[in-house]
């Protein structure tokens, strides 16, 4: 049956009403409305009860030192996964802090160490203050630098800052030689709640560059720090660790890798 012509611009009407308000209803109830990515670290004002970090040093050399670091807040333990490179390969150190006491274990290093695992006592403040800065990061504490800018990218903001001459006062017993001088650049990016999610610092002198770079990769992901069984750990004390790591290659690179940036000092 045909319809009367007068009755056509009703129909028409109500029919883009009806696509109308069902496009307003699916929008109100997409949870990602326009294919918005969404913030996987949202904490939603919470401190975080643990952390999964990547973290890289380097020197814009070849060589650059790469570690997963989990950390629970809750129970005050971390550890972490270092490759150390080498020549032709990287050796592995694993590092464990829990229950007041610091473990190292490389397959690669044991002759070095003497046993599977060496043990240090080791009194470590809390971590619940990290876990807050980690949170909502407070950006406006960072003052003195003469070149700052703010970028956004969906809802990712990055914080930049610049110095040039910045008197570093590194002492002479720090294990990494650096300038007296260099250009500092620090890089801070938050999430759609200011959750850190990554962090960069660089210092560049001019011939040589270190920079360290840490990634979020979760909050709130469990970590269970175990301590080794007694039976593969050599206790020793603090002193004695420090003078273990010094024979290791992580100490060779250091002192190869970024000691060319104590040769140089900035005016």
């Amino acid at each position: 049956m045909a319809v009367p012509k007068r009755l056509a611009p009703i129909t028409l009407a109500a029919v883009a009403l009806a696509l109308t308000l069902t496009g307003v209803i699916y929008a109100a109830t997409d949870s990602n409305p326009g294919a918005v990515p969404k913030d996987p670290l949202v904490l939603n004002g919470y401190p975080p009860t643990s952390a999964m970090f990547a973290l890289k040093v380097s020197t814009g050399q070849a060589y650059s030192l790469n570690a997963n670091v989990d950390v629970n807040f809750e129970k005050n333990q971390v550890q972490a996964r270092l490759l150390i490179p080498l020549l032709f390969s990287a050796a592995t150190v694993d590092l464990r802090l829990t229950h007041g006491h610091l473990y190292l274990g490389s397959p690669n290093l044991s002759s070095i160490f003497g046993d599977d695992w060496i043990s240090a006592k080791l009194h470590s403040p809390s971590l619940f203050g990290l876990s807050l800065e980690l949170t909502k990061p407070d950006i406006s504490l960072i003052s003195g630098f003469s070149h700052e800018s703010v970028t956004k990218s969906g809802y990712l903001t990055t914080y930049r800052y610049q110095r040039d001459n910045v008197i570093l006062g590194i002492t002479s017993k720090s294990p990494i030689k650096m300038p007296s001088s260099a250009t500092v650049r620090i890089s801070i990016t938050v999430g759609s709640q200011g959750e850190l999610t990554a962090a960069t610092v660089s210092e560049t002198s001019k011939r040589s560059t270190l920079v360290l770079d840490l990634n979020v990769l979760s909050y709130n992901q469990p970590v269970h720090v175990l301590a080794p069984a007694a039976s593969q750990v050599k206790p020793v004390n603090i002193s004695q660790l420090l003078k273990l790591l010094k024979a290791t290659p992580l100490k060779s690179l250091l002192t190869k890798n970024f000691g060319d940036i104590g040769k140089t000092q900035v005016s």
